[in-house]
């Protein structure tokens, strides 16, 4: 026998233009090394300009995918995306309830080309259900502070303020990703047990699709082959900064391009 394949699970929605939910997460994982298994919470008709329908898969049928990935393979990580109602963060969280697997929770809410993608009610069962079983929390400054009732952290002290606040409700980690701050860079700030700022050159391109669930699958891929979280999220965010500096060249769709998962090893 050889050495033991890392696992890595994504339960999220999926997305029917290639760019985000399952598929930039199973593209995250083998980018990355990782063996990618899945799980549907909703089906999407989506591509680069809009999503233009939403079917939720069934409560039951979410349950029985998780039972039936975790029942035989040997998940290292499990990757939590788009979740869309509550009904369905009920059956993740219970279906996860017994199982002790580091846990990155990515609170997906709006699509790139900004359709919603979560109810109201769904929030509130994630706030409540998930968040405090998250290793790594990894919201953007519009969801963290949607998750806190607060407004959007206008600068990086109050960033780190709603990281720390996160953090109060359960969450290990929490990265606050600063793709919606201004500025030439762009920081991830990440909060937990130590504080680490993850800095890099924006990057002045439109095709952006799927670089959050690219970055939260990324870390739990890093999760699963054994990484610290301060280490899995360093080597996230140099992928992801790789990708986004590559996306130009896939020249996907007309509208918000999905990022170059694989620019290490396509020679174009």
């Amino acid at each position: 026998m050889g050495k033991q394949t890392a696992i890595a699970l994504t339960i999220a929605g999926s997305d029917s233009g290639g760019g985000a939910g399952i598929q930039a997460d199973l593209k995250s994982f083998s980018a990355l090394g990782v063996y990618g298994a899945s799980v549907l919470t909703a089906i999407t008709a989506q591509n680069t300009r809009a999503v233009t329908g939403v079917e939720p898969v069934s409560p039951a049928m979410i349950r029985a995918q998780i039972d039936a990935v975790l029942d035989d393979l040997a998940v290292g990580a499990v990757k939590i995306g788009m979740l869309g109602t509550a009904e369905a963060t009920v059956a993740v969280a219970e279906a996860l309830a017994c199982r002790e697997l580091p846990i990155v929770l990515d609170p997906v809410m709006i699509a790139k080309s900004g359709d919603r993608l979560i109810h109201d009610d769904a929030i509130a069962a994630l706030r409540e259900l998930l968040l405090p079983r998250a290793t790594v929390l990894t919201p953007n400054l519009p969801e963290a502070a949607r998750l806190l009732g607060r407004m959007v952290a206008s600068d990086p002290t109050e960033a780190e303020a709603q990281g720390r606040a996160l953090a109060a409700l359960g969450a290990g980690w929490v990265l606050m990703k600063g793709g919606h701050a201004a500025g030439g860079d762009c920081t991830d700030l990440l909060a937990g047990p130590e504080r680490q700022d993850f800095t890099a050159p924006r990057i002045a391109t439109k095709n952006t699709h799927g670089t959050g669930c690219s970055l939260s699958s990324a870390i739990a891929a890093g999760l699963a082959q054994g990484l610290a979280v301060p280490a899995a999220v360093a080597r996230a965010h140099c992928w992801l900064h790789g990708a986004i500096a590559a996306a130009d060249r896939l020249a996907v769709g007309s509208g918000h391009g999905p990022v170059h998962h694989f620019h290490q090893w396509w020679q174009e």
